[in-house]
């Protein structure tokens, strides 16, 4: 999916934290309410989730190119891929994860729970895989417009509805509870991302109420890593290639004698 007429905008949160428990783990590997509802063939699972107070916000990230529902976060909430574009990849400056959200504003379905739009939220992306962190934040959901998929604690996976135009969008935020998307950060940074970086970048989801109480927030990391040969195999090269000198210089002498 793509990112339409999202415009970043930091959200400034009031100094009371009342409901929000700032000890509360997060939960790793997990699935969310209802199921991956956005595009098809989405599978649940692999979200880095906190649910308090009736919400429940969950980050993944996946290998996009190819397209499959693998997670590589070893049970975690840092998600490990390689440099580069992945097989199949249309674009060079496209990196082969993608980054994938969630939001639940009633996920226990009760009578009084709130709509999407009854609540603000921020998303905080870390644009700088280096040791220090720059992020771009913004409401995923409180704007015009946007190709979220939209549904309830009963849409079906892959089920989620999406907005033909500003009108609609509106509607669907103020009428559901759920909202899903899945981006690339070149979406956000093209045409300066290198995909070929490597480091680590944070990505954290926090829900708010109108009084600027934070109900919930969640957080992953992104670690794009090249792969290191394995310490022994340079050796069992260098073996190989001492046997092979040995078996020349023994047919050698043979033919010499």
């Amino acid at each position: 999916m793509t990112l339409k007429n999202i415009t970043a905008s930091a959200l400034v949160a009031g100094a009371a934290f009342l409901a929000f428990n700032a000890n509360a783990a997060i939960v790793a590997n997990t699935d969310v309410t209802p199921n991956a509802i956005f595009g098809s063939g989405n599978a649940n699972g692999g979200f880095a989730v906190d649910t308090q107070n009736n919400v429940e916000l969950g980050l993944r990230a996946k290998v996009r190119f190819p397209k499959e529902n693998t997670f590589p976060n070893n049970g975690t909430t840092t998600y490990t891929f390689d440099p580069g574009n992945g097989p199949g990849n249309p674009t060079a400056t496209r990196p082969l994860w993608n980054f994938e959200w969630s939001v639940n504003s009633n996920v226990d379905g009760r009578d009084d729970g709130a709509a999407l739009s009854d609540y603000r939220y921020l998303l905080s992306i870390d644009t700088d895989p280096g040791v220090g962190t720059s992020y771009i934040t913004f409401d995923p959901i409180n704007v015009p417009y946007a190709d979220n998929s939209i549904g309830t604690n009963s849409t079906p996976q892959g089920g989620g509805e999406e907005a033909a135009n500003p009108l609609e969008y509106a509607a669907l935020i103020s009428e559901n509870n759920v909202a899903q998307n899945s981006w690339w950060l070149g979406t956000f940074l093209d045409p300066t991302f290198d995909p070929n970086a490597t480091g680590i970048y944070n990505f954290m989801l926090e829900a708010f109420s109108n009084d600027g109480t934070r109900l919930a927030k969640t957080e992953m990391n992104v670690e794009i890593s090249a792969v290191p040969l394995p310490a022994a195999l340079p050796l069992y090269g260098a073996g190989l290639a001492a046997l092979g000198f040995m078996a020349w210089r023994r047919k050698n002498k043979a033919k010499a004698a």
